[in-house]
């Protein structure tokens, strides 16, 4: 059949367990899957590397590296997003959600006036079919800032944009609860004098006093209209969960304590934490590690964030320490594995209402990824997205 293709002798990544076998693709869609090695001529011998669902990415500001190389240098859009694209298509991501900021605290920030440009040069590659991952939108809103509100109003029109997150980076609190680490961060990154940092701080306690609870209100209450997944941030005590919960929010990204993520298990909201955390081996802000969240059975989804390359290589090093921990009856089945790979496929996907993709399953999109491991370090080798390879 010219729309078949026949991929064998790989180790399937399912959702439960890791077995040997062989997965058919048929019409964009995974049609079969049997265990053990097909025989056919046409079949593709993946020669006992992993075969492995495509990953979702809901919140990475990687575009905006390519939109701004270096201090003072402005990429044309859409090349930055072709660029972009290739990066995280090469990490094996085949949905991604483009995280673009409203409100940008730097003082010598573009992000502001580099909006507009970016949610349109990524419509526009999404509407020509010329990105290799599928890319929507999410928009992180800095609640602190003067101009978030009616920037967002202008953006959530915007078809791709399927996700939202409300956030409040002024020092004091949430992800910056430590002063001392809020300064360390933002006088590295935004190169600011001693004299500058306190000016800055000032500013952004006033805003947030002044615009936090009454926009992170506004924007809940349109996304809730629009039926858009909302996401709380940075939620660091049980008051702060409580509230996410209270306003309808179905996601938590970086809880930073560990009885903010308890309180999100109880409530029923699902724990984002970043993969570079994974490999890392910590939080660079000082808060809660990842690790530590899912070996207490706290974390549901891993977001690049920052470094998409990091995703796969957080699952498969998350994968290794669950399966350690795992008794010797899971281990022949590989499970540590299988449950961290949901938490960069099935779990993402189902938190943003995507449920035709995340999984090695029998009907669903033939997004999929052929890597080779090396120890913990997954090397990938290619990438289908709807069974069309892209990588």
């Amino acid at each position: 059949m010219l729309n078949e293709q026949i991929l064998t002798h790989a180790k399937i990544v399912t959702a439960e367990r890791v077995f040997s076998g062989t997965v058919v693709l048929r019409d964009g869609l995974i049609s079969e899957i049997d265990e053990g090695i097909s025989q056919l001529p046409q079949a593709q011998n993946l020669n006992g590397d992993y075969l492995l669902p495509g990953l979702v990415e809901l919140h990475t500001d990687n575009l905006e590296k390519h939109l701004s190389p270096r201090p003072g240098v402005d990429w044309p859009s859409a090349s930055a997003v072709m660029s972009h694209d290739a990066q995280i298509i090469a990490a094996g991501i085949t949905t991604v959600f483009d995280a673009l900021s409203i409100g940008d605290v730097n003082p010598k920030g573009k992000r502001m006036q580099q909006l507009p440009g970016m949610v349109e040069a990524i419509a526009k590659a999404n509407a020509a079919d010329m990105t290799r991952a599928e890319h929507r939108l999410h928009l992180r809103c800095e609640v602190c800032h003067p101009d978030t509100l009616s920037v967002f109003r202008d953006l959530v029109e915007q078809p791709l944009v399927q996700l939202v997150s409300v956030m409040d980076h002024s020092p004091g609190q949430r992800q910056f609860a430590l002063e001392s680490k809020y300064r360390e961060y933002y006088m590295g990154k935004y190169h600011l004098s001693s004299e500058q940092m306190d000016a800055f701080i000032v500013e952004q306690v006033a805003n947030s006093k002044t615009y936090s609870d009454r926009y992170r209100r506004a924007i809940v209450d349109i996304c809730l209209a629009r039926g858009l997944s909302v996401a709380s941030h940075d939620d660091a005590t049980l008051a702060h969960v409580e509230e996410s919960a209270a306003y309808g929010m179905s996601i938590a990204e970086f809880p930073t304590t560990l009885e903010a993520a308890q309180g999100c298990r109880r409530l029923g909201m699902s724990v984002l934490m970043g993969a570079p955390n994974i490999v890392r081996g910590g939080s660079h802000s000082g808060n809660i590690a990842a690790a530590t969240l899912a070996e207490e059975g706290l974390l549901d989804i891993l977001s690049s964030d920052y470094y998409p390359a990091s995703l796969l290589q957080a699952a498969f090093t998350l994968g290794a320490q669950l399966d350690e921990s795992q008794v010797s009856a899971d281990e022949s089945t590989g499970a540590g594995l299988a449950r961290a790979v949901t938490t960069v496929s099935l779990a993402p996907a189902r938190s943003a209402g995507l449920h035709d993709r995340g999984e090695i399953r029998v009907g669903l999109r033939a997004d999929l990824i052929h890597a080779r491991a090396v120890g913990t370090l997954p090397i990938i080798q290619q990438v289908w997205r709807q069974a069309k390879r892209v990588f």
